[in-house]
Parts: C-alpha cells; sequence; structure tokens
C-alpha cells in the first residue's frame, strides 16, 4: 500500500528539522516571478562563526532566518524550469555558489516546488 500525502508530509517536515552545517559559499532566497513565467534564486554572500553561525560578512552580525536583514544578492540566477535554474546554478555560475552537496540537493528540491508553484498557480514558500 502506497504512503498517503499527510504520511510523506510528515517525513519531510521531520527531516526538514534535521541539523545541516551552513555553506560556507553562501545561501539563496528563492522566489517565483508569475509576471515573468521564471523562478529565481538569490545568492548572498556569509560567513560562518565561531558559533556556526551565518553572519554578514560586512558587519559580521547574525542573519536571521526571518529573512529581516535588509542585503543585495551577489548574483540573482533565474530559469524557466527547476532544470534550468539548476544548472545555471551548478554548471554555468563562477565562480561556484555552494560547496555543500545537501546544500545542492535542497537547492534541487526547492526549484522543482517552485516550478509546480509556478505551473499550478499555488503560492510557493521556501522550506
Amino acid at each position: 500500500m502506497a504512503p498517503t500525502p499527510e504520511a510523506l508530509k510528515a517525513i519531510d517536515d521531520k527531516l526538514s528539522q534535521r541539523f545541516i552545517e551552513l555553506d560556507p559559499d553562501g545561501y539563496f532566497i528563492i522566489y517565483v516571478d508569475r509576471e515573468a513565467g521564471l523562478i529565481c534564486a538569490e545568492h548572498y554572500s556569509n560567513e560562518i562563526n565561531e558559533k556556526g553561525l551565518a553572519v554578514d560578512p560586512e558587519t559580521g552580525e547574525p542573519i536571521p532566518c526571518d529573512g529581516g536583514a535588509k542585503r543585495k544578492p551577489t548574483v540573482v540566477y533565474k530559469g524557466r524550469t527547476a532544470k534550468e535554474l539548476g544548472m545555471e546554478i551548478t554548471e554555468k555560475a563562477d565562480p561556484k555558489r555552494l560547496s555543500f552537496l545537501d546544500h545542492a540537493l535542497y537547492l534541487g528540491r526547492e526549484f522543482v516546488r517552485a516550478e509546480i508553484a509556478l505551473l499550478s498557480g499555488e503560492e510557493y514558500v521556501q522550506d
């Protein structure tokens, strides 16, 4: 018997709570530009302090997880599909903006979720 959608969501929700080491090459804010029909990923640089927190390289201040920091992205990547956007970041970007495989896996999942939201008209909220 196949698992229910609720059971699958519970698995992913639990996995979302695990500890992951922050990528020293930065982080991405992902969103859908419906008017342009694009999935967008803004890249932001960061440094990791001795407590394992992401800090703004310019100020040394911790970067809040709630999106309250007002920073400019180092670059904005755009793609019409999850695959196209993923290739922009993993194959074409110079310099590379990822150093951890789990970060790349996370981005791939989020890009697919954003593509589904773009196609379905549903709201996309980054996990």
